[in-house]
């Protein structure tokens, strides 16, 4: 018997520590930078103490305290900025105020001014969904509080209760973030550029929580197609992490065959070209045999999807993105070439795999694909739409890629046509990797830094779930009260399933420029797996010079590339011991 309880006491801690999890994050704690607005100011003493140093503890002094005092008609309020954009929640330490009573107020996260300052009307798009963003907590006297988690720069706190004093001793936010080192770098003579470098790669650093979302105040979910731009900004950034090969295996386990990921055929796609640059990027074999049973059962299900013409009949959900939902003709022809995309890269799998025959099919499947192109795009072909209409860009761009529309054609006709005008912050990695195919490096750039600069101009400090180039006109920036007259860019716009405050301003899916600037413009890409081969060919458009870093399982790939007087380009290149450099 004593023998039994022995077992039974053994089982119930493996299973105990089994359950154990250890939290990979870090916590930081911050104090506001600026008080943008306060309601009843005259009821509000020493509201700057706000902006000093915290230390999380409540003391005995009651020194520099935030006085708050309401009457039965009057209830002040603040708002606080936080300088930019996190994932959290707040931290508030209270002092001792006469009544010892719990006192009330009412917290509203922000990604914007604006969004801080609405209410949850059912019409204008702000929600609790994902995470709670508008509530009310109770306050004790003398003590922490620690509420929420959301993506926020902005909080706004008032005070309910009548004819009450609250003492604020500190108001700090909480920033909860993988502390990971930027491996990767990238500087040149144009600042912007730089800004529009680091802003994307923080953007996606916020996304890399517990598992790799795509939005830190909505969409805090495994959006699998969502993360392919994800995936090579952390390749170029931070190397090697942890979350994405979690956020793989999650989305796997949860999906079974024949399900599509997320219930998009094109996501599933997304999910092995992922497999693929991982591979590419890392070189870890062991990781990709993991997989092998899924790849080899999704390939399979791909080629099942092949109509006897060589035209896809993908099932499930047909999507690119939002922008082009509605453009059926671009999402046929987007889809068509998506196919070819992943038979070229489940070719090279199964190969890397062993999987000779599945290999050979797929190879077979791609001609096919290929031939049955023209059929399969005619309709957006002969679309009487403009060229920078929402999807023409999209189906265009991946096209291109495939080899189903020539690069220059595509570049010249859809994705250069009218500048930024038809980019999303989705498809547009696929767009600026569209046009590097065409040789316009020059014309990226210039998208880059008028497309996501355009944020920047608008106060962003992480790049947004969508943007147009149409909201621009008259539009105040999100950083300070919206003035009359002017619209406001985050409540007044959005579209689909992301209208007015829904929208998110800080989703991984926009950081495609990020990737695009190491790839293309330091020249930096991986010939074999694991970077045993490395091409280095940079092109600085009109930049005088570039330099950065580029993380590899080998360790950093250091660059620097000047333009010399003859307009020609001198490099100074470095490679750890291991890395063979071709041009």
């Amino acid at each position: 018997m004593k023998n039994l309880y022995l077992l039974i006491s053994l089982f119930f801690s493996a299973v105990s520590l089994f359950a154990q999890q250890k939290d990979s994050r870090t916590r930081e704690y911050l104090s506001p930078t600026r008080i943008v607005w306060q309601q009843e100011e005259a009821l509000i003493t020493g509201a700057e103490h706000l902006l000093r140093p915290g230390t999380g503890q409540s003391d005995l002094t009651n020194k520099y305290i935030c006085k708050i005092i309401s009457t039965d008609k009057q209830h002040p309020a603040l708002l606080l900025d936080f300088g930019k954009e996190l994932q959290g929640g707040l931290q508030i330490v209270t002092g001792m105020p006469k009544s010892h009573e719990p006192i009330a107020i009412r917290v509203r996260f922000g990604e914007s001014v604006s969004e801080a300052m609405c209410d949850i009307d059912g019409k204008n798009g702000a929600t609790n969904d994902h995470a709670m963003r508008d509530f009310i907590v109770r306050l004790p006297w003398l003590g922490v509080t620690e509420v929420g988690n959301s993506g926020f720069r902005f909080v706004r706190i008032d005070l309910l209760d009548d004819s009450t004093e609250l003492h604020l001793k500190e108001v700090r936010a909480i920033s909860t973030y993988r502390d990971i080192p930027y491996k990767g770098s990238f500087r040149s003579n144009d600042e912007r550029l730089n800004k529009i470098w680091q802003t994307g790669a923080y953007t996606v650093h916020l996304n890399m929580q517990e598992y790799l979302w795509d939005g830190i105040k909505r969409d805090r979910l495994v959006w699998i197609g969502d993360m392919y731009p994800e995936v090579m900004t952390i390749n170029a950034v931070f190397g090697y992490n942890e979350v994405v090969p979690k956020s793989l295996d999650f989305a796997k386990d949860i999906t079974p065959l024949p399900n599509w990921m997320n219930g998009y055929s094109a996501y599933s796609i997304s999910w092995l070209l992922i497999q693929y640059d991982w591979y590419r990027h890392h070189g870890n074999l062991d990781y990709l045999k993991e997989q092998k049973s899924y790849i080899t059962g999704l390939m399979k299900q791909f080629i099942s999807c092949i109509g006897e013409d060589g035209v896809e009949k993908l099932t499930g959900g047909r999507f690119l993105d939002w922008p082009s939902s509605a453009n059926k003709p671009a999402i046929q022809a987007g889809l068509q070439a998506f196919m070819i995309w992943a038979m070229r890269a489940g070719e090279e799998l199964c190969r890397d795999l062993g999987e000779e025959e599945l290999a050979k099919e797929c190879a077979k499947s791609a001609k096919r694909l290929v031939a049955a192109a023209p059929k399969a795009s005619e309709a957006f072909l002969k679309s009487d739409l403009a060229h920078d209409a929402p999807g023409q860009k999209q189906a265009a761009a991946l096209m291109a890629l495939t080899g189903l529309m020539d690069k220059g054609k595509a570049n010249q006709e859809y994705l250069s046509y009218n500048g930024s005008h038809g980019f999303s912050t989705f498809f547009g990695f696929f767009m600026l990797e569209a046009m590097a195919a065409a040789n316009n490096y020059q014309g990226a750039m210039n998208v880059i830094r008028e497309y996501w600069g355009a944020m920047l101009d608008l106060g962003a400090t992480t790049f947004w779930e969508d943007f147009n180039m149409k909201w621009l006109p008259n539009a105040a920036p999100i950083d300070e009260i919206v003035p009359e007259g002017k619209k406001d860019i985050h409540g007044d716009y959005g579209d689909y399933c992301y209208k007015g405050f829904r929208h998110s301003l800080c989703h991984g899916w926009a950081s495609g420029p990020t990737y695009w600037l190491s790839r293309h413009v330091l020249g930096i890409c991986p010939m074999e797996p694991g970077f045993k081969t490395v091409s280095i060919r940079p092109n600085l458009g009109d930049l005088e010079w570039v330099e950065g870093i580029y993380p590899t399982p080998y360790g950093e790939i250091k660059v620097r590339h000047e333009k010399g007087n003859d307009g020609k380009v001198k490099s100074q290149i470095e490679v750890p011991e291991g890395v063979k450099v071709v041009k």
